[in-house]
């Protein structure tokens, strides 16, 4: 099936999908803020430059959108065209986002991933997620996801 857009519209389009400061990602800081934990943002020079950083937790927190991380949830579906590029595309995502994870423990931090498929129609809140988040940096948990519910 070929494209509904032309090729210039479709890199418009794609330019337009951001890597950081999403929504998600935004919301998720403003809560955090909200409730009193300070943070840096996209950790410069640590493996897979995590979301948000907390060092004075050795916490680390990643907000991943559930097609681009290949998430098996209700918003995960495999595009239907050039299905041989999108499977190589995503595959690697997802081989990259559990190397980097595994070497963020190794060098000792804890690790969170917030899906975005908890908050968008996952059965919870943002107030929900955000709570989870905070419950789980004061927690001796070394790693985590929240993730829909459904």
């Amino acid at each position: 099936m070929a494209d509904v857009v032309d090729k210039k519209t479709r890199s418009r389009m794609m330019s337009g999908i951001r890597g950081k400061n999403t929504k998600p990602e935004v919301m998720i800081r403003k809560g955090l803020f909200a409730r009193g934990l300070r943070y840096r943002l996209h950790g410069k020079g640590m493996p897979g430059r995590p979301d948000i950083v907390l060092p004075r937790h050795d916490c680390l927190i990643f907000v991943h959108g559930c097609f681009w991380h290949q998430h098996d949830c209700h918003l995960f579906k495999w595009p239907s065209t050039n299905k041989q590029f999108w499977r190589k595309k995503l595959g690697g995502n997802k081989s990259r986002d559990e190397k980097t994870e595994q070497k963020l423990l190794d060098e000792g931090w804890r690790v969170l991933t917030i899906w975005e498929c908890s908050f968008r129609g996952g059965g919870w809140t943002i107030d929900d997620v955000i709570d989870a988040a905070v419950d789980w940096v004061h927690s001796d948990w070394i790693c985590a996801e929240i993730r829909s519910s459904l």
